[in-house]
């Protein structure tokens, strides 16, 4: 999976766990939203500030319950088609 930071946008205070606990490798914003599967980060602002792009899907369910465990909410769960572009955002409660 490839991630990157938006740029002027503050990380959210919990990030390095998101680092921490997902395999991902940086890359270009553009890269990044190239990947089949797209899910943002949003900061305590609201402001999604990182993008997480997977090629296949067990990559993406792997992340979204990665993201899970770290006690993040999905905003787009309850949705059939991916929103604004992302297939899952995550946020704090």
């Amino acid at each position: 999976m490839k991630t990157t930071l938006i740029a002027g946008v503050k990380p959210a205070k919990f990030d390095k766990h998101i680092i921490g606990n997902l395999l991902l490798n940086q890359a270009t914003e553009d890269e990044v939203r190239m990947e089949k599967l797209l899910i943002g980060v949003r900061n305590e602002d609201g402001e999604i500030y990182r993008l997480i792009g997977a090629t296949k899907p067990n990559s993406f369910m792997n992340a979204v319950e990665e993201l899970g465990e770290l006690d993040l909410i999905d905003e787009l769960k309850d949705y059939d088609d991916p929103q604004d572009g992302y297939d899952a955002i995550f946020s704090e409660e």
